[in-house]
């Protein structure tokens, strides 16, 4: 089935419904005019159309794999993560302080919209890194902003959301990954996380992923966990992907409509990592990230 992006749909929908004006009507998002977003959403469905819409399919018949440790993803993804970050759909309403366009939400709703409808085993890829961005840019350091955000928010990097454990699905503060100090502003990371959209990939330098621990002296519970961003290869001050850091993909899920996208099973082996926020507070700094995801997916449909 060929699919047509609904950009006039969306049209009408921020014109007559959600009264749209409201939103561009301020200083914030003055920029963001009537015409401005007409022109973003033709661009954005285009690409969609033909960049992504293919793909879909591809994921289906060619699964991503695991071989060797390493994840190699369906054919065309790699061309079509491309598109997507080239066109800037990756940080449609990050800080613009990095590189970002500093749409308002509505508007990145709707490009995720037609790009999972387009193809949504690709989709996910991007829709991680939206809530990465936006849970660095209002918990991390001004160092760690300055290193990841710019290489996130230009699609050169890609990130995931580390919650889930074997034994600590909903309850989540049953988690059992230990954080211990290393003594020089980095933290060693250990345990097993589940359920990792995007785990890992072959087409981007590098793969950030933010990982709930407890350090030893967190209490029990959610109020003891503190959040780590812990990068596949250690990057040096200026940015640069450097060292393999301890981690790997153990295996790949298989998910129904997403054979495409894959969900990893990951293992930190006293992974090199960086505090974001402040210490026992990361569910609070991690809800951030979860509450921009559960956007997206709800805009899935």
């Amino acid at each position: 089935m060929v699919y047509r992006a609904c950009t006039e749909d969306y049209e009408y929908i921020l014109k007559h419904v959600v009264n749209y004006g409201l939103v561009s009507d301020t200083e914030k998002f003055s920029e963001a005019s009537d015409e401005t977003v007409s022109a973003i959403l033709a661009e954005a469905g285009r690409m969609c159309e033909e960049k992504l819409s293919p793909l879909q399919r591809a994921g289906d018949l060619s699964p991503a794999r695991l071989e060797n440790g390493v994840v190699r993803t369906s054919p065309g993804f790699d061309a079509g993560y491309k598109a997507i970050a080239e066109g800037g759909w990756v940080s449609t309403s990050a800080s613009p302080e990095y590189g970002g366009m500093g749409l308002p939400l509505s508007i990145t709703t709707a490009v995720n919209e037609m790009m999972a409808s387009a193809c949504l085993s690709l989709q996910l890829n991007p829709l991680m890194t939206q809530g990465q961005i936006e849970a660095l840019e209002n918990h991390a350091s001004e160092a760690i902003k300055n290193i990841y955000l710019p290489k996130l928010i230009s699609g050169e990097w890609c990130g995931t959301m580390n919650l889930t454990e074997p034994h600590a699905g909903s309850d989540v503060g049953a988690l059992s990954s230990k954080a211990t100090d290393n003594g020089d502003g980095t933290y060693a990371i250990s345990g097993q996380k589940i359920y990792i959209s995007w785990g890992d990939n072959d087409f981007s330098k590098n793969v950030c992923h933010l990982v709930l621990a407890r350090l030893p002296e967190g209490k029990s519970g959610t109020k003891g966990i503190s959040l780590f961003i812990v990068p596949k290869f250690i990057p040096d001050q200026f940015g640069n992907s450097g060292v393999a850091n301890k981690l790997k993909v153990v295996s790949l899920e298989h998910k129904l409509g997403l054979h495409g996208s894959p969900t990893a099973v990951m293992q930190y082996d006293e992974a090199t990592g960086w505090l974001v926020g402040e210490p026992h507070d990361g569910m609070r700094a991690m809800f951030t990230m979860m509450n921009n995801a559960r956007l997206g997916v709800g805009g899935q449909g």
